[in-house]
């Protein structure tokens, strides 16, 4: 049977538009998938130029190398230093998860889902709890 141009089993029939129909959750799901792509692509690029500059260097990329140092990174970075590209490109994507969990938050925050947003806190509440046990554990052993 035809309704409107639609048939019954048509997905894009008039079914389709009720109330499980959720524009603004489509739209987080994108911005979420491209910010996913970005910050793996950027992450993966980085590491590859980096990979290039080391070997252009004549230095090969198995050989051991200093710990990271943040306050060190800018003026490795502007010196074409290519641990310092390469360190960058593992922070990107190190950072794009938590990156995606920011964006979910205020997805939810947005849309009102309380439960999601005591998750996505929780996340961070963890992720951030690491990094501060990693950063103290790396500077009593650097």
């Amino acid at each position: 049977m035809t309704t409107g141009g639609f048939t019954a089993a048509d997905p894009g029939g008039p079914a389709a538009a009720g109330p499980a129909a959720d524009p603004t959750g489509d739209r987080l799901d994108l911005a979420i998938a491209r910010l996913l792509s970005i910050g793996t692509c950027t992450g993966i690029a980085l590491l590859a130029i980096g990979f290039l500059f080391m070997v252009l260097a004549g230095r090969s990329p198995l050989e051991p190398h200093a710990f990271l140092h943040a306050s060190r990174m800018p003026g490795e970075l502007l010196a074409g230093d290519p641990e310092g590209v390469l360190w960058l490109g593992l922070l990107v994507l190190i950072a794009t998860p938590s990156a995606r969990v920011v964006a979910s938050l205020i997805g939810y925050l947005r849309t009102g889902e309380r439960g999601m947003v005591a998750v996505s806190v929780a996340i961070l509440v963890v992720v951030l709890a690491g990094v501060i046990v990693g950063v103290a554990l790396g500077e009593t052993a650097g």
